[in-house]
């Protein structure tokens, strides 16, 4: 070979290695050499944005609490909804304090009233799956069928949102999750989602129960748990806007729950 081919070789060499590091930097992945010398499948690099086709940032099997706004911010989560009496009533709760929450909905629910579901979403809120029967023994039932009751719901919330909505989380019905619900969730972009304070607004117990809840278990952590279905909620939406404004008050921020970052709590 002439010096003169070498040199052209060198360059097309440069070049190739060039743009081959310049492809890996717009898409933000590391690929890995194995001990046989082999490439391994690319690894998106942290906080890195997603290759086109490829499923997006991953989503951990753990139990989300931390909230996206900090170690200050308070995650508004409203369960078993949406409900065409009280659902309306919570978002406008939320819109009067500018307040941002997440709704965890039953897929019957959603499919019922699609209207509402793409209210919440207009509104700015986040979705999450809540299951289909709001079964609070599926951490005892079959893998199949934990998976049915995840997935199905999340097709009829998605379907009723309509636009591309996606579900971002899912909340086990009375926390019942198991290493098999929160894997089929991740694994379907959904963050399984737990909570920090119970106001047992399910209950009924009085508006002031509700708000005293929260100021005593806030403590705990930053995800409250308010409710919007299964019933009269007159008390709840009375007790959010008495959390809301002290909130305010105690300069908390409000955010959404962590979907990909590791929950420290």
């Amino acid at each position: 070979m002439t010096h003169t081919q070498k040199l052209g070789l060198r360059g097309r060499i440069a070049v190739a290695a060039s743009a081959a590091a310049v492809g890996a930097t717009v898409w933000g992945v590391t690929a890995l050499v194995g001990t046989d010398g082999h490439h391994t499948d690319p690894i998106a690099a942290p906080g890195a944005p997603a290759a086109p086709g490829s499923p997006g940032p991953v989503v951990p099997e753990s139990i989300a609490h931390a909230s996206e706004g900090g170690g200050n911010a308070v995650n508004i989560t409203i369960d078993d909804g949406p409900d065409p009496r009280w659902t309306p009533k919570v978002l406008d709760v939320l819109a009067a304090h500018d307040v941002k929450a997440t709704f965890c909905m039953v897929g019957p629910q959603a499919k019922a009233h699609p209207d509402l579901v793409k209210k919440v979403v207009a509104g700015g809120h986040r979705l999450c799956d809540h299951s289909m029967d709001h079964d609070t023994k599926m951490d005892k039932k079959p893998v199949a069928y934990q998976q049915a009751q995840i997935l199905d719901a999340k097709r009829l919330i998605e379907e009723a949102a309509g636009a591309g909505a996606k579900v971002e989380y899912y909340r086990a019905p009375g926390g019942a999750f198991t290493p098999d619900s929160r894997r089929i969730a991740a694994a379907n972009g959904m963050r399984p989602l737990g909570w920090n304070v119970d106001t047992k607004d399910f209950g009924k117990p009085g508006a002031a129960a509700i708000v005293a809840a929260v100021k005593r278990e806030i403590g705990n952590g930053p995800t409250v748990l308010f409710h919007d279905g299964g019933g009269d909620r007159r008390q709840t939406v009375d007790a959010l806007d008495q959390v809301l404004t002290w909130l305010k008050e105690q300069g908390r921020p409000t955010g959404f729950p962590v979907r990909t970052a590791p929950d420290p709590s």
